[in-house]
């Protein structure tokens, strides 16, 4: 039964440490596939940027003979960008922050680019790649497929549309009493951090459950306020009383599953299970018996009696050296060596 026991320990210990080998693996390659997706939208941007900069010097150069570029096939979206620039990668979740400490309704200030300074509200935070979209800020011309417009309704292939913002380059903006004269202004807030208390929220609103703090001030920042959406019953909705009815006891007498369901999740010759049924652990309890059998049965040939007598005669010297104890004593020539090294010791210090 041992036997049994330690084959089934270390069958899980493989197992466990396989699937920590598995799980690096994934977010190793999850990273290398974001990094090639921001590599490719940074490559877009660039690529941008230098054909702009080619033709606007073109422009200079040629001054009235300079081309009519928004026109032509391509003239109905010249100078427009592409949906690729309104979905960033998503991060990788083992990389991303803990607490997301923006939610729609906070007013925020840009830090970078061209609306620099500029303060309005936020209309929607994404977690996957820690982006926010600003009212009317980091507006941009996007060309659309032609599907998606007249899915919209919208007449034209060019819509301006307010770009995602990474949340490094906003800062929050709080209303804050001021002690010394006691009026109500706006602050900017350099660090927010997030933790405790963790609150339990309404059903169907979207406001984090943790409280957000102004770092090395200790003053809570709330939320902003939401009302709850508006659910109306219908005809196909389920009852309130069907789903709320009880339908299932539990008890100690019988599971609450078949055995057929358990055996089709997880085998029941499984090495890798800690509970076996008795079939199995007799099943290799008849295993073990067959070997020290055939054990028992290769003393009866000449070489398997010498190796015996060979190991009983060492183990028999081996129990010689020790002492009632059971240590292991030390021959006169070691207990010699280690006397004639201690005098050169001492001598040599002398």
């Amino acid at each position: 039964m041992q036997k049994v026991i330690r084959r089934t320990a270390l069958a899980r210990n493989q197992a466990q440490r396989k699937a920590v080998r598995a799980a690096k693996d994934a977010e190793r390659e999850e990273f290398k596939d974001h990094l090639r997706q921001r590599f490719a939208l940074n490559r877009i941007e660039l690529d941008n940027i230098r054909a702009e900069r080619q033709r606007r010097r073109e422009d200079w150069l040629r001054g009235p003979l300079a081309p009519q570029r928004d026109a032509g096939f391509e003239g109905q979206s010249f100078g427009a960008l592409s949906p690729q620039a309104m979905n960033p990668p998503p991060i990788p979740k083992h990389l991303r922050r803990k607490y997301i400490n923006i939610a729609v309704g906070d007013r925020v200030c840009i830090m970078k680019g061209r609306d620099k300074g500029k303060i309005n509200e936020v209309v929607r935070v994404d977690t996957s790649n820690e982006t926010v979209n600003v009212r009317d800020l980091n507006m941009n011309d996007v060309h659309l497929p032609s599907w998606i417009n007249s899915q919209y309704g919208n007449k034209g292939t060019v819509n301006a549309m307010a770009l995602p913002i990474p949340i490094d380059d906003v800062r929050l903006v709080v209303a804050l009493d001021d002690p010394a004269t006691g009026q109500t202004r706006d602050v900017l807030v350099e660090h927010v951090h997030g933790g405790e208390p963790i609150l339990e929220r309404e059903h169907g609103t979207e406001t984090p459950r943790h409280t957000r703090y102004i770092s090395g001030e200790n003053i809570e920042i709330p939320w902003p306020r939401r009302e709850p959406p508006v659910l109306n019953d219908e005809e196909w909705d389920t009852l309130r009383m069907e789903v709320e009815t009880p339908t299932w006891t539990p008890s100690l007498h019988y599971a609450p599953f078949p055995p057929s369901v358990l055996d089709e999740l997880r085998n029941k010759f499984s090495k890798y299970r800690t509970r076996h049924d008795p079939e199995w652990v007799e099943a290799k309890k008849m295993e073990d018996y067959r070997k020290e059998y055939l054990q028992s049965r290769s003393l009866l040939t000449p070489k398997g009696e010498l190796m015996a007598m060979i190991r009983a005669k060492k183990e028999e010297r081996l129990n010689a050296r020790r002492d009632a104890n059971g240590n292991i004593l030390m021959d006169d020539q070691t207990a010699g060596f280690i006397e004639n090294f201690l005098k050169e010791k001492v001598a040599n210090k002398a």
